[in-house]
């Protein structure tokens, strides 16, 4: 049996070169070898319609399900009213949001982020929603569900439009409403509330029967975006990007492009609370419904003539409304958010609606270690040196775990030269080595795990603040000091990286040098390999991992002198 702690940090190395490979792969095109993961869809290639699908882009029909929503004829429906006049769209501006609707159907199909500046160039302002040649992604509702096909008011059926366009100094919110002329006995009014600071607004569907029949008619909020990935995301790491469910009964349900292209896609399809949503790094969109109301699920592909590659993708939802009596109305309330993915804010929103913020499986450690740099950032005012005080008390927290390993490590130190005499004595007889260093071992009541269960211990909690500090808005174009004027963003001058660099091979000198040569050999060759990641990783990311470096260095160094074993740095030979 070889030394096990040694064996340990061979199986991280070698799952680190699996990641590795694994990332190499899809930043070259190809597809995942290990860990497969949505794959960059092919420019040529389109998703296929789902069959309920209709060429304009509309839900044509409702699934059968516990709340009864019947099932809505197919057809061409929802095509532009004969002889209005063509569409136009049309610009809403309130202190944070540049918005921009079209007269047809009153679909939102441009936000510009005001307070956000563009990835790609910082003079510009951050869209998310757009309707354009290099991008598909809109927000659109209407209303399906009557005895003939194409009779109610969609999307594609246009309306005229009335409100302020811009919220004014001292206005706190601003109206903006589109109104449908008499589409199959039915007239649609869809008022649109803006507030101020907020990047969430009310969504009110006044539906009025002018008919001499009862009507029976289903409401649709559906969100149809690209399969694309964001512009400038890096090729070292990766987030998600693509639709989202979130209901109470099974929380927050991600569906991956491929698994829409292939029909296998796995969401709850029927619920009375919840959302749907398309999320992207950093930012989201979702449609929101009250609570109580039923509702109809589905994500499929959706072919809307667009000449954009990988177009389109649809999360749709279908609520029933009440019956409507002759000349009466009936009004469903929804509300509709487009912007950062800032945790706090997205609380206060809706339930679950936090979570498009996405941790992974390490949701229940990110979510508290969000909130501590959040309380931090309160009294510092800087993300910089949030994150660095963020780091010393969880080095703080965890003290004793790492004192406890950095003590085993200085005891496997102190016997370090009598177990390389051994082996090099021994190095003809395996089996009387491994006797002999076991030996050496209890002797000197030496544990060779020692070093490595309080580390695994903490593995998670870094793991779930790396998560945080990767998926944190409020990190976008923000200064720490001096040359680092954006802590989302890699360092332009490469000096953290070095930084960082340079304290993982300190700490690989002050630990032990392994006894078995090739193995001396990996322990310098990890440190480097890691290194090349993090000339690209944000720099948030890489101050967090240099102040843990250095703090575990001094914690490192004070316990191998109190324990009477002299700091000394082993340098590596490769001869």
């Amino acid at each position: 049996m070889n030394d096990i702690r040694r064996t340990i940090l061979w199986v991280i190395f070698g799952f680190s070169m699996v990641l590795l490979w694994d990332q190499w792969q899809v930043y070259n095109g190809k597809k995942a070898t290990f860990f497969p993961a949505p794959a960059q869809q092919a420019a040529s290639s389109a998703p296929q319609a789902a069959p309920a699908n209709s060429a304009a882009g509309v839900p044509v029909a409702a699934g059968p399900g516990p709340q009864s929503i019947a099932p809505v004829p197919t057809g061409a429906i929802g095509a532009p009213v004969v002889g209005s006049a063509p569409k136009e769209r049309v610009e809403v501006t309130t202190d944070v949001l540049k918005l921009t609707f079209e007269t047809e159907g009153g679909s939102l199909v441009r936000t510009e982020f005001l307070k956000h500046a563009d990835t790609a160039d910082k003079n510009k302002n951050f869209v998310l929603l757009d309707d354009s040649k290099d991008r598909a992604y809109m927000a659109q509702t209407g209303v399906i569900g009557g005895g003939t096909a194409g009779t109610f008011p969609t999307h594609k059926t246009l309306m005229s439009v009335s409100g302020a366009r811009t919220l004014k100094d001292g206005e706190n919110e601003l109206i903006v409403q589109f109104s449908s002329g008499n589409v199959g006995g039915l007239k649609l009014v869809k008022t649109y509330t803006l507030r101020r600071g907020a990047y969430e607004m009310g969504v009110k569907h006044e539906l009025t029967n002018l008919s001499e029949a009862p009507l029976s008619p289903q409401l649709y909020l559906q969100l149809v975006r690209d399969g694309n990935k964001p512009l400038g995301e890096s090729s070292f790491y990766s987030t998600f990007t693509g639709p989202a469910v979130y209901t109470a009964a099974k929380k927050y349900q991600k569906v991956e492009f491929a698994d829409i292209k292939k029909k296998n896609a796995d969401y709850e399809k029927q619920s009375t609370d919840g959302y749907v949503a398309m999320v992207q790094h950093y930012f989201a969109a979702a449609w929101l419904l009250p609570d109580g109301l039923p509702r109809s699920i589905s994500v499929d592909g959706v072919d809307i003539g667009s000449a954009v590659a990988d177009c389109c993708y649809r999360a749709t939802m279908i609520t029933p409304v009440e019956a409507i009596a002759p000349g009466a109305s009936k009004s469903v309330d929804a509300k509709f958010f487009a912007g950062p993915q800032v945790e706090t804010e997205l609380e206060k929103i809706a339930p679950g609606l936090e979570l498009v913020k996405d941790y992974g499986w390490l949701t229940i450690l990110a979510k508290p270690l969000y909130w501590l740099l959040d309380k931090l950032h309160g009294f510092i005012q800087n993300w910089g040196w949030s994150i660095v005080a963020l780091v010393i008390l969880l080095k703080a927290a965890f003290y004793w775990l790492n004192a406890k390993a950095y003590a085993s490590m200085a005891k496997m130190k102190a016997v370090n030269p009598k177990i390389t005499e051994m082996r090099e004595r021994l190095k003809d007889n395996p089996q009387q080595m491994q006797q002999e260093m076991m030996r050496i071992y209890r002797e000197e009541k030496v544990n060779p795990m020692g070093g490595c269960f309080p580390i695994m211990i903490q593995i998670p909690v870094f793991i779930a603040l790396y998560w945080v500090l990767l998926s944190s808005v409020e990190m976008r174009n923000v200064p720490w000091i001096l040359w680092i004027q954006d802590l989302s963003s890699p360092d332009p001058y490469f000096i953290l990286p070095l930084v960082m660099t340079a304290t993982t091979l300190l700490q690989t000198a002050l630990n032990p040098t392994p006894p078995d040569p090739m193995q001396a050999k990996m322990m310098w060759f990890m440190p480097l390999i890691f290194s090349v990641m993090f000339f690209f990783f944000p720099s948030g990311l890489v101050l967090y991992w240099i102040t843990n470096n250095i703090l575990s260095i001094i914690q490192q160094w004070i316990i191998n002198t109190r324990m009477g074993v002299p700091p000394q740095f082993n340098l590596p030979k490769f001869n």
